[in-house]
């Protein structure tokens, strides 16, 4: 673990190093989130509840998410371990004593972390700004079921997409479309942009079969209220169960992978 720990430390000191890059995606990401909330202002201004929403509720789901989405989607491993096994660098890593998963787990944290502390300061400065109305769950066991499934997901997430990034050891040169393409669909389906039960029923039912909404909705969704304990546990267990399930399949492609790899690039 202290190793891991090493990586962490001297990656948030790396994080540093391009912060203007920091700044405009922090940038890029609060436009988005002001969209979002000037979208959904627009839907309530002449109507106090839409879509199974209360204004409160979901000026509340969209803050929210400014927070969450943070820890979940922020991934530096994702634009970097594909070109490390097209180009051979992976090759560095295979001879050291470390887990090559958990070295950019450890990466990936140290994004995070940096990440939590801007989301907090953006999250306070637009509430100082539009001073909302904002609903959570008053239920102590509400909120720690909320963030314990906001913890699997953040897991589940690395998972899923090491998974994609890893078909670069069949086809290197389709890593950044494929990834692309799964980031894209990754954020609509997660609830990042929209909460996932304005769908219609059916789509709803389908998305429940899938580790998506496990990323960002349903931390964000019992953390507002709007689920019982009981469907929270369930969640809960649920979530627990697609962190198994992308682990396994994750490491699975891993092992196939190295049979494969040739070290090409260099």
């Amino acid at each position: 673990m202290r190793k891991y720990f090493t990586v962490f430390s001297l990656s948030f000191q790396n994080e540093f190093t391009y912060r203007l890059n920091f700044i405009l995606w922090r940038f890029r990401n609060v436009l988005r989130i002001l969209m979002t909330l000037f979208l959904w202002t627009a839907v309530f201004s002449s109507r106090d509840a839409a879509l199974g929403y209360s204004r409160t509720q979901m000026i509340s789901y969209v803050f929210l998410v400014l927070i969450i989405q943070t820890l979940v989607l922020a991934a530096p491993s994702n634009d970097n371990v594909g070109g490390e096994i097209n180009n051979g660098d992976l090759s560095n890593y295979l001879v050291k004593p470390i887990s090559y998963l958990n070295f950019w787990l450890s990466r990936d944290w140290a994004s995070k972390f940096l990440n939590i502390i801007f989301a907090v300061i953006e999250f306070s400065l637009l509430w100082l700004v539009f001073r909302p109305q904002l609903q959570f769950s008053e239920n102590m066991v509400h909120i720690l079921l909320g963030i314990i499934v906001w913890v699997v997901g953040i897991f589940t997430y690395f998972f899923l997409t090491k998974m994609a990034v890893f078909v670069a050891f069949w086809y290197p040169e389709n890593t950044w479309g494929i990834m692309f393409i799964v980031l894209v669909f990754m954020e609509i389906l997660s609830g990042f942009i929209f909460p996932l039960d304005v769908l219609p029923t059916m789509a709803q039912s389908a998305l429940q079969f899938t580790p998506f909404p496990y990323l960002i909705y349903y931390p964000v969704a019992i953390l507002i209220g709007k689920f019982s304990i009981a469907h929270s546990l369930q969640f809960l267990l649920q979530s627990l169960i697609w962190l198994f399930i992308t682990h396994f399949l994750a490491q699975k492609l891993w092992r196939l992978g190295l049979k494969v790899y040739s070290a090409s690039g260099r």
